[in-house]
């Protein structure tokens, strides 16, 4: 019997410094190989992910679902409004918030970004194990891999969704308030010491996404398998027949999970498609 597999990207097919274990690839290649299907299904755009070293793939899930690709061929593009997007920009340039949107043609940020983005992301690394080295070296890299916008340059009507910095948990408050239309969450940590906010069109989520998927590929839910390390990742374990958190996954995922792998660095990929017999 083949399976579709989902996979998130950053904490459970890649490390948080961006690298691609040899033991990750060498599984998802051969699960392709024993024809099983494997999607990322990730809150980065497609310019993120096309900035990453992966191996090949049947297709993505981006933008936490607002994006759906199999094989080239784009399912569904749902993101932000060109009014939305605007108003987003405002409320962040006014509180001298950097932020970026990410939208596949590119991630565009603004000037705050270019000056918070760098120690934020230092943060993010070293709080997911990095040393002070190498956090800084894939934090250059993400920031790097920004285009710089100014004005109403910003107002774009390609956007998936916005990633803003919080100076402090209340900034993703006030965003929930000042926009109760769109979906907003936190990444980079948990409950009040999340690094960032982002904001999102209402409806779009993993799971919505995996459906629209799989309702295209005229496939069956019983045939899905998801991988995860986080809480974003919790929508996908409620569509899908069995679900695998990392063993540096946080609580919550772990606790969701049918089965919990290891660590992504410690081959935690490979032994759960080998316990899966996926390979």
């Amino acid at each position: 019997m083949s399976n579709i597999v989902f996979l998130d990207v950053d904490g459970t097919l890649i490390d948080y410094e961006a690298k691609l274990p040899a033991s990750a690839a060498k599984a998802v290649d051969q699960a392709r190989a024993n024809g099983h299907k494997v999607y990322i299904c990730t809150g980065c755009s497609k310019a993120e992910i096309l900035q990453r070293n992966l191996c090949d793939l049947d297709g993505m899930i981006g933008g936490n679902g607002a994006y759906v690709e199999d094989n080239g061929h784009v399912v569904m593009h749902q993101g932000l409004s060109k009014e939305d997007v605007k108003n987003i920009v405002d409320w962040c340039n006014e509180r001298h918030i950097g932020f970026y949107l990410e939208a596949n043609s590119g991630m565009y940020c603004n000037d705050y970004m270019l000056e918070q983005g760098p120690e934020t992301m230092v943060k993010y690394a070293k709080g997911k194990g990095a040393s002070l080295e190498n956090a800084k070296s894939s934090a250059q890299h993400f920031i790097d891999g920004f285009i710089h916008l100014q004005g109403d340059e910003l107002y774009r009507d390609d956007v998936n969704k916005i990633s803003f910095i919080l100076r402090t948990y209340q900034d993703h408050l006030d965003s929930k308030v000042d926009f109760p239309h769109l979906v907003a969450n936190t990444w980079g940590g948990k409950g009040e010491v999340a690094l960032f906010g982002d904001l999102g069109p209402t409806g779009i989520t993993k799971r919505h996404a995996i459906e629209v998927l799989l309702d295209y590929l005229h496939a069956d839910a019983k045939d899905t398998i998801s991988f995860g390390d986080a809480k974003i990742d919790l929508s996908m374990f409620e569509c899908c027949a069995y679900n695998v958190a990392m063993g540096n996954g946080g609580f919550e995922i772990k606790e969701a999970a049918d089965y919990i792998t290891d660590d992504v660095n410690d081959d935690g990929l490979y032994n759960a498609f080998k316990h899966l017999k996926l390979i």
